[in-house]
């Protein structure tokens, strides 16, 4: 019990007096009343000595001694009358004439210390000596007591050095930027100062021209100042003082020296930068190397895609190739076969008209092959073209039912048609033939895959749409199947061509005949249920078709009119290529002469006046194109003529249009460009 008493004894006494040091006052009563009763303390500050006391770039005062005043300042919670000073010399006189309390900034000297007590003595500077670039380094200020030597005047330096060094020639300047610029200039041959003061001012100042060559035997120690007869005040400024601790002393040191003097790797802004810029460089690398390997990826992915897909059309392709032998070669056994047999004379009248039947039977199939062949070519390179014309939709689907109508009974099938459109609606505007071909091709798939059961064809209007559904009850669409039947090619499996027949080409035809007649073709299929295939065209009323009615009949009567066509070329294939274009294009007559030669170009347009075009090649022997359209349209300004050459820069052309040329043409020739360009130039229609 007694050594619990006793450590809880120790523990109280210790927390009373650490309790009572924190709250621990620096100033005494008298001394806090003391500055109570002045109406103002005198601080002199002389902001003309970086780093310690300087005007910064914001016009306000800053430095070492400058934040450790304030640092004092707010030790004893008291703010002191500041008096600024631009000449040492004044400051220096009024210290002596006690207009001054305290000097913020000065180096204790002996003369000084008669009516001065110093105070913070915690950073010490040597002097060096600065001289110019040029001058040899490692010099000692032993070579420059016969030389001039710049300081400014007043300056604990100066007094130094007028003490020591009677004999030696010194230049008194106002401050320390004159002194280094009167080294500058030449005027003085060094200047001695404090080291900070002297690498702040050469990097502030821009000084490059000038370097220290060596330091002196006497050092810088910035104190802060108090007149000896102001008791009081020498003592709040001593107790204020000690008041203030080493870390705080160093924090001020660090804050504005050694951060200077730092390699800017040894900063830690340096690498907090470094690690921001590194990181978004890491983040930018690791971001490109997923990107990288997501399109890496991607592309693998599509290639694969494309190379499966290149695989299946392969295959498709081949065996449809294949199926094209079949199928051709079963009609033709057919006809050839009962073509033989139909040479016997012991044929009864009955047989000869089956095997006749039989022969145009396989005939027929013979030109459907041929015919769907013929038109998957001419729609894969989108050759086919769309004429519109006044179409009667019951009498064409009529037409339909009753062509299979005799194929359906073989198969003991029924076709139904149940026509819901208005009997003053049938007639619509659309590509009569496409049309009959794309229901044609969907009756006869259903037939064609059904066993039993019927055909049902439902037409009607919705939506500004003709609907026709033709539904049937056979074998339906396998679901792997039903994204590709509309694809060239595609019948599902060779089992469905052996037990079916056909190339497979129907869906791809109707496909894209509905494209081109702006219609829309979809299904819905169950397989061993059935399929239903939905035709959409547009409708156009019939009022719409009167008015369109009119503008048909005039483009009836208009006939084509004859144009006579130059084709100046040296060419053989060139002439020929283009020679047929011409004469293959639709809508367009043409009568066409040929110039080997520019000069034949010339003589063929001054003796034929009926010419209504020039196809002008450039590059030709005895005259070119160039020389050629100048003197073509000296004769006739207004006969277009178009430049067309393998040569198809931005100086080509401008030269040939300088030429005269209306237009121009590269090799090889675009049969899309030149029809844009012909219609430009000639009429199609006499009018």
């Amino acid at each position: 019990m007694p050594n619990k008493i006793f450590y809880i004894s120790i523990l109280v006494c210790f927390v009373c007096i650490t309790f009572s040091c924190s709250k621990q006052e620096i100033l005494s009563t008298s001394e806090k009343e003391w500055l109570a009763e002045q109406t103002s303390v005198n601080v002199a500050v002389y902001p003309y000595y970086p780093p310690y006391q300087f005007i910064n770039k914001k016009d306000s005062i800053d430095g070492i001694l400058v934040d450790y005043f304030n640092l004092i300042e707010n030790k004893i919670n008291y703010k002191f009358q500041k008096k600024y000073y631009s000449n040492w010399s004044l400051l220096l006189n009024d210290v002596k004439t006690k207009k001054i309390d305290v000097i913020l900034e000065m180096q204790e000297t002996e003369t000084r210390e008669e009516y001065l007590n110093f105070y913070t003595k915690f950073f010490e500077t040597p002097f060096v000596l600065v001289t110019r670039k040029e001058v040899d380094s490692g010099l000692h200020f032993s070579e420059f007591l016969n030389k001039k030597v710049a300081v400014p005047k007043g300056y604990s330096i100066d007094d130094y050095l007028k003490e020591n060094y009677p004999n030696l020639m010194i230049n008194n300047y106002s401050d320390d930027i004159e002194c280094l610029r009167s080294v500058q200039t030449g005027m003085s041959d060094a200047y001695i100062g404090g080291r900070a003061v002297v690498n702040y001012l050469i990097k502030s100042e821009g000084l490059n021209d000038l370097k220290v060559v060596n330091k002196i035997d006497f050092s810088y120690i910035p104190s802060i100042a108090v007149r000896k007869e102001e008791k009081i005040l020498n003592s709040i400024i001593s107790k204020a003082s000690k008041a203030i601790s080493n870390e705080e002393k160093q924090a001020i040191l660090d804050n504005w020296l050694f951060d200077m003097v730092k390699p800017f790797y040894k900063k830690p802004k340096f690498w907090i930068i470094f690690s921001l810029i590194f990181t978004l460089v890491l983040l930018g690398v690791v971001s490109i190397y997923f990107y990288l390997q997501f399109k890496i990826k991607q592309k693998t992915k599509e290639l694969r895609i494309a190379k499966e897909e290149a695989e299946e059309s392969n295959r498709i392709k081949t065996n449809f190739i294949q199926n094209i032998s079949h199928e051709i070669r079963t009609p033709m056994n057919g006809i050839m076969g009962f073509s033989e047999l139909l040479k016997s004379d012991t044929l009864t009248e009955e047989e000869r008209r089956e095997y006749t039947d039989i022969i145009i039977e396989s005939g027929k199939d013979l030109i459907a092959s041929v015919d769907d062949i013929l038109e998957i070519s001419v729609l894969e390179t989108k050759q086919s073209k769309v004429k519109f014309s006044k179409t009667d939709l019951k009498e064409l689907l009529e037409r339909i039912i009753a062509e299979y109508t005799d194929k359906a009974k073989e198969k003991n099938l029924e076709i139904y048609f149940k026509n819901e459109i208005n009997p003053g609606e049938n007639i619509i505007l659309t590509d009569q033939p496409k049309l009959y071909k794309i229901i044609s091709n969907l009756v006869d798939n259903s037939i064609k895959f059904t066993s039993t059961g019927s055909i049902t064809i439902f037409s009607y209007i919705v939506e500004n749409f003709v609907t026709i559904s033709i539904k049937d009850t056979g074998i339906g669409i396998k679901q792997k199947d039903q994204d590709i039947i509309f694809k060239s090619f595609s019948q599902s499996e060779k089992e469905i061509s052996k037990n079916f027949g056909g190339l497979g080409l129907g869906l791809a035809i109707a496909k894209e005949y509905t494209d081109l007649i702006g219609g829309k073709i979809s299904f819905s299929s169950k397989e061993n249920e059935g399929s239903s295939f939905i035709l959409k065209i547009p409708f156009t009323p019939d009022s719409m078709l009167n008015n369109l009615e009119p503008t048909t009949t005039n483009s009836q009567e208009r006939t084509l009119q004859k144009h006579v066509v130059l084709i100046a070329e040296d060419g053989e294939i060139n002439f020929l290529f283009l020679r047929t274009i011409l004469t293959k294009m639709i809508d367009f007559e043409f009568v066409i002469y040929r110039a080997k030669n520019g000069q034949e170009a010339v003589e063929i347009c001054e003796k034929n006046d009926k010419i209504d075009l020039v196809l002008m090649d450039i590059k030709m022997p005895i005259m070119d194109g160039y020389d050629a359209t100048k003197q073509i349209k000296k004769l006739r300004p207004e006969l277009p003529v178009i430049a067309q050459t393998a040569y198809s820069t931005e100086e080509d052309i401008e030269r040939a249009l300088a030429a005269g040329c209306d237009d121009f043409l590269a090799k090889p020739v675009d049969r899309k460009i030149l029809r844009p360009i012909l219609d430009k130039y000639i009429s199609i229609f006499k009018k």
